[in-house]
C-alpha cells in the first residue's frame, strides 16, 4: 500500500491531523477541519457531510437473542419497513442455496424488529431440522416503509431459544485469482477467528483471527474438479471449483462478460441498494447453467457517486451476495467503473462539484475497491513520478492496486483497464480542481499497458488478448458526449496542481489503439460497457474516427479490431446515436444481454444471450 504524504497538515476540532493532497488546487480547510472549494468566480461551495441512508455496519448488527427468535436493532430510530426471513439450505444439500422466505415477515419500528423462529418455523416449517440439530442458517431481507430494497443478509443461529447468534460467514464464500493449480477462497465472518479450507487431506488455514477471510489453495492438479470445505468453529460449509487448465493447453472453455449492473426502475429486487440483483442474479445463474470457467464483469457494479464509505461499501456487499451462490464455484471478477467513484462533494447555491475521495491511501474509491474485491495485484502502482507528478520524491495519487490488472486462463489474457482512476466527476470543474475525467487513461498505466502486451506478444502459450476497460473506445448509444469522444472534443484531459496534461482525450485514445493494433498481434478486441446495451462495432481500415475539424495527428486502423460493448446487465438503457462510424455497427440492442465468449484454440465464437428471456441476441465468429 502507497503510503500517502502530505504537502501541508491541519488540525481539526477533534485534534486529528488531517491532509490536502497536493495533486489538487483550490480546495482547503477552514478552521474546523471542514473541506471547502472556491470556483473561478470566487464562489465557495463547502464539503456535503455524510448523511446515508443505510450503511453496511447497520446492515450487519448482530441481532440479540429472544424468547422465541432473534431482535435486530438496527440504530435508526427513523427506521420503519419490513424483514422478511426464512432458512437456507447447506450447501451440501442445495448447490446454489438461496434463503426460502417463510410465509410471515417482522415488522420494523424504530429501527427495531422481532423475528419470531421458535414458535412459526417449526414442524412442516423446519425443513432444515434445525430443531434436531440445534443449529440454523437464517436469510433475511430488510426492505423500507416506502419498499425500496436495502440488504440482503445471511446469519447462523444456535439453538433452543433464546437463541444466540453462532460462528456465522455473512459474505462469500467467493473463488479468485483461478490458475492451473489452485485458487483463492475469500469469505466475512461476523466475529474474528482463523478459518481453514480443507481440499483432500491438505489443510490451508488463516494466519491470524480475522473477519475478512483470504486463504490461497495451492498445488492442486490442473483442469480438475476440486471440493473445498471451510471449517469454521465447530462447522463446515463444502464447495467445489475447477483448475484452470495449464497455460497453452488450448482445451475448449467459454468465459462470460458483461457490465453496468447497478440499480434500475421497476421495483423489487430490480433496486436491491444500488444493484439491479433481478438481472444480475439471471446472469449469474446463466453462467452457471453455461458452465462458464470465469466471468468478467467491468464497471458499474453499484449506484455509488457517494460520499460514504460506508453506504459505498453496502452496496458492494449487495453486489457480492447477489452472485455468492454461483460464486463459490467460480471466479466472477470485477472490474472499475465511473459509478464505483467515492467523493468529496461540494455543494452551494445550486452549484457543485466533487473530486476522488481522499486521503487516498485509506479512502479513495480505488482503495475502498480494492477492500471489497481480491483482484490480481500485477497493475500499475499509481500516477507518481509521471510527467504531471507536482512532486516526484513523494506520492501523491492514489494506488490503482486491484483496479487495474490481468490474468490469464489456457491462452486468453484479459487486461482489466481502469479508466476511471482519480476521477473527478464534475468535468467542467477539472481544470480549477486538479481531476482526471471519464474514460482517460493516464500516463503510467498506458506505459503499464505496454508491458503487459510485449509481455505477452512473446509468450507462446498465449494466443488472445482482450482488453477490457469500462469506457468504449467508440460510444454508440448514451456516452457520446464523453467516453473516449466527448462529441469529438479532443480538450477534455486531466489537470494535476493547475497543470495541464499534454494530450487531450482523442490523442489518448489513438494512443492506446495504436498499442492495441501494432504493439500487439494478439489483441481480439475490447470488451466496454458504460453504455446501457448491447452493440457490437468492427474496426477495420477506412473507418473515420474523428471530428470534421480535428487537427490532430491522424492515425489509421491497421488490422481489424472488433469492440464488443455489453453494459446491458440491468442498468437503465441508453438507445443508439450519431456517429461518424456507425456505419461500422454491426448489431445494437438495449436488451439485457450476457456475453459468451467460446475459445477453442484458435477459435472464438462469441453467443449474446438474454439472461432473463434465454432469447439470442446475436451470435458471430470472432476468428
Amino acid at each position: 500500500m502507497i503510503t500517502f504524504l502530505l504537502f501541508f497538515a491541519v488540525t481539526t476540532l477533534h485534534g486529528e491531523v488531517t491532509s490536502l493532497p497536493l495533486c489538487h488546487s483550490n480546495i482547503d480547510r477552514d478552521s474546523a477541519g471542514t473541506l471547502f472549494y472556491v470556483s473561478p468566480d470566487g464562489d465557495t461551495l463547502t464539503q456535503i457531510s455524510e448523511q446515508p441512508d443505510f450503511t453496511l455496519s447497520q446492515a450487519r448488527v448482530a441481532p440479540i437473542g429472544t424468547e422465541d427468535g432473534i431482535r435486530f436493532d438496527f440504530g435508526d430510530s427513523s427506521l420503519t419497513g419490513k424483514i422478511y426471513y426464512g432458512l437456507i439450505e447447506a450447501p451440501e444439500d442445495v448447490r446454489y442455496a438461496h434463503p426460502v422466505y417463510f410465509k410471515r415477515f417482522a415488522e420494523i419500528e424504530a429501527g427495531v424488529a422481532d423475528i419470531s423462529i421458535c414458535g412459526s418455523i417449526v414442524g412442516k416449517y423446519d425443513f432444515v431440522d434445525w430443531q434436531e440439530t440445534g443449529r440454523l442458517r437464517l436469510g433475511y431481507r430488510i426492505v423500507d416503509a416506502d419498499g425500496s430494497f436495502l440488504y440482503d443478509g445471511k446469519i447462523v443461529l444456535k439453538a433452543p431459544c433464546p437463541m444466540i447468534v453462532d460462528t456465522s460467514i455473512v459474505e462469500g464464500p467467493l473463488i479468485s485469482l483461478l490458475s492451473s493449480d489452485g485458487a483463492v477462497v475469500s469469505f466475512e465472518s461476523n466475529i474474528p477467528f482463523k478459518a481453514e479450507v480443507i481440499v483432500g487431506s491438505r489443510v490451508f488455514a488463516d494466519t491470524a483471527d480475522v473477519v475478512h477471510h483470504e486463504i490461497s489453495i495451492t498445488g492442486l492438479e490442473p483442469n480438475k474438479d476440486h471440493k473445498y470445505t471451510i471449517k469454521y468453529g465447530p462447522y463446515t460449509d463444502s464447495y467445489s471449483f475447477r483448475t484452470a487448465p495449464e497455460p497453452g493447453s488450448r482445451l475448449p472453455f467459454t468465459f462470460a462478460y458483461a457490465s453496468d449492473g447497478r440499480a434500475n426502475q421497476g421495483g423489487g429486487e430490480r433496486s436491491l441498494y444500488g444493484v439491479n440483483a433481478y438481472v444480475l442474479k439471471k446472469i449469474a445463474a446463466l453462467c452457471a447453467f453455461k458452465d462458464v470457467r470465469f466471468m468478467q464483469f467491468t464497471g458499474d457494479l453499484i449506484n455509488g457517486y457517494s460520499n460514504s464509505i460506508g453506504e459505498t461499501e453496502l452496496q458492494y456487499a449487495n453486489w457480492k451476495r447477489t452472485v455468492e451462490p454461483f460464486a463459490a464455484y467460480r471466479p466472477f471478477i470485477a472490474g472499475f467503473g465511473n459509478h464505483e467513484s467515492l467523493n468529496h462533494i461540494f455543494a452551494d447555491s445550486g452549484m457543485w462539484m466533487s473530486v476522488d475521495r481522499f486521503p487516498y491511501e485509506t479512502e479513495s474509491s480505488e482503495v475502498i475497491f480494492a477492500r471489497h474485491f481480491v483482484n490480481p495485484k500485477n497493475g500499475p502502482e499509481s500516477e507518481d513520478d509521471s510527467p504531471y507528478d507536482p512532486r516526484r520524491s513523494m506520492p501523491d495519487f492514489p494506488p490503482y492496486s486491484e483496479t487495474a490488472f490481468y490474468y490469464s486462463y489456457d491462452n486468453v489474457v484479459i487486461v482489466s483497464l481502469n479508466s476511471n482512476y482519480w476521477y473527478a466527476p464534475s468535468t467542467s470543474a477539472i481544470p480549477n480542481t486538479g481531476g482526471n475525467p471519464h474514460a482517460y487513461i493516464m500516463d503510467k498505466q498506458l506505459a503499464w499497458l505496454e508491458s503487459v502486451l510485449d509481455r505477452f506478444e512473446s509468450d507462446e502459450n498465449i494466443d488472445h488478448i482482450f482488453i477490457t476497460i469500462h469506457t468504449p473506445f467508440f460510444p454508440n448509444g448514451g456516452h457520446v458526449s464523453d467516453d473516449m469522444w466527448y462529441n469529438g472534443n479532443n480538450d477534455i484531459r486531466p489537470y494535476v496542481n493547475g497543470v495541464r496534461a499534454d494530450k487531450g482525450i482523442i490523442e489518448r485514445r489513438d494512443e492506446l489503439l495504436l498499442l492495441l493494433m501494432d504493439r500487439s498481434s494478439k489483441v481480439r478486441g475490447m470488451l466496454t460497457g458504460d453504455e446501457h446495451n448491447y452493440s457490437l462495432l468492427e474496426l477495420t481500415p477506412g473507418i473515420n474516427i474523428y471530428p470534421d475539424d480535428y487537427d490532430k495527428e491522424k492515425i489509421q486502423i491497421s488490422r481489424p479490431l472488433w469492440q464488443i460493448n455489453n453494459g446491458a446487465a440491468g442498468a437503465p438503457y441508453y438507445g443508439k446515436e450519431d456517429t461518424p462510424w456507425m456505419d461500422h455497427l454491426r448489431a445494437f440492442s438495449t436488451q439485457n444481454a450476457l456475453i459468451l465468449i467460446h475459445v477453442h484454440g484458435m477459435s472464438i465464437k462469441v453467443e449474446v444471450v438474454n439472461p432473463d428471456t434465454l432469447e439470442l441476441i446475436d451470435e458471430f465468429t470472432l476468428m
